[in-house]
């Protein structure tokens, strides 16, 4: 089968998909799926005021037919977690971090094996951030309407012209899959691949560590020792209240309020209350706990360690380092981020020389660059 005609009958799927509505429904789909050697997968979720996504739609293709199913009304998606575990059937996704959040926790697997064509287009030499739409124009040369890029796929019914947009984003993705594989294959990279999709899905089956919140606070560095012990302690608290009650992050308290009381230190109600940044409800719910975290903190004495910086007479050495992965990432025509990110090469300035290197500099990245930038470590040390 030509391109042409494959991309026409993907197309055409999306015009009239099928929809997925009851339990019933599901099993069958899921078994005639299993049949399938490549399928695409995508979802629609809305994510503003909770912890978790809430997920309105999965859509699923095999390049000749797509379904849609509906979470709202089919119940339980875990029949989903058969199809999402056959080896035998390869899962096409776009840029899938927060699919697979969301596919784990309603359906309590994830897609593997995974190929993600985002990164399958950046080691073709696209950029590491190539959003679908621009994928599909860029692989295909089709335009792909994004109208219905924002809408509440909570809200029932879905619109006809909702369901045409969710078919679209996923009848193509079969077809992209093996135009990319065979440029993969080309090129020698498709070890590549495979190794940055498992990465990919370690980390979706990695949980976040509540302890390591107070990382992502822009402004931690600021903090002296004490202050940054509180910060560490009411950031994880901050954490489990938000999973627990299944509210973002900034619902339960702003980073920069938790910075606030870091700073300050209130070690009473009133104090904390004469801070201005907290309505008097949350402080009647919440307040003490947050007074309890600093009294002990101050009784005990605690400090705690700033996250580990880059210092002056690191700079030659991060743009020796930088040099390099850019000649590389050059001479293999991809986005030198591909080999290495600055935060990367901050990351493994910083490791100690006895501790394994970072993950990401390990497989098929070692030879290409790790084993020299190790080297251009030793040499400055």
């Amino acid at each position: 089968m030509s391109d042409k005609s494959e991309i026409k009958k993907a197309l055409a799927a999306a015009d009239g998909p099928k929809m997925v509505e009851t339990a019933a429904q599901l099993k069958v789909a899921v078994k005639q799926l299993l049949n399938s050697e490549v399928i695409g997968i995508d979802t629609e979720f809305v994510r503003e005021r909770t912890w978790r996504a809430d997920l309105g739609l999965v859509q699923i293709s095999d390049g000749k037919r797509v379904w849609l199913v509906d979470p709202l009304k089919t119940g339980p998606l875990d029949p989903l977690s058969a199809l999402f575990e056959n080896k035998n059937v390869v899962k096409v996704l776009h840029a899938p971090s927060e699919d697979l959040d969301v596919l784990l926790y309603t359906t309590g697997a994830v897609p593997n094996p995974l190929f993600d064509t985002q990164t399958a287009c950046a080691m073709l030499g696209e950029s590491l951030q190539m959003g679908y739409h621009t994928t599909v124009e860029w692989l295909l040369g089709i335009t792909i309407d994004k109208g219905e890029t924002r809408s509440n796929w909570i809200k029932r019914p879905l619109r006809p012209a909702q369901l045409h947009y969710a078919a679209l984003d996923v009848c193509l993705l079969p077809v992209m899959y093996r135009l990319l594989k065979a440029r993969l294959v080309e090129l020698g990279r498709t070890v590549w691949l495979a190794e940055d999709c498992d990465r990919i899905l370690n980390k979706a089956l990695t949980p976040a560590d509540p302890e390591m919140a107070w990382k992502r606070i822009n402004g931690n560095g600021r903090l002296d020792g004490a202050s940054l012990a509180i910060l560490q302690s009411i950031a994880t608290w901050r954490d489990d209240e938000a999973e627990r009650r299944n509210l973002a992050r900034g619902f339960v308290i702003k980073d920069a309020d938790l910075l606030t009381i870091a700073n300050r230190k209130p070690d009473s109600l009133d104090a904390l209350s004469k801070l201005d940044i907290w309505h008097p409800n949350a402080i009647k719910r919440h307040g003490q706990t947050l007074v309890d975290i600093i009294q002990r903190i101050s009784r005990e004495d605690l400090t705690a360690e700033p996250l580990k910086t880059l210092q002056p007479e690191h700079r030659k050495l991060l743009s020796s380092m930088q040099r390099l992965v850019l000649e590389r990432s050059t001479k293999l025509s991809v986005e030198p981020a591909l080999l290495a990110s600055r935060r990367e090469l901050e990351r493994l300035i910083l490791s100690p020389a006895d501790e394994p290197l970072p993950e990401r500099f390990l497989g098929w990245r070692k030879d290409i660059i790790t084993n020299d930038l190790v080297a251009l470590k030793e040499a400055h040390s």
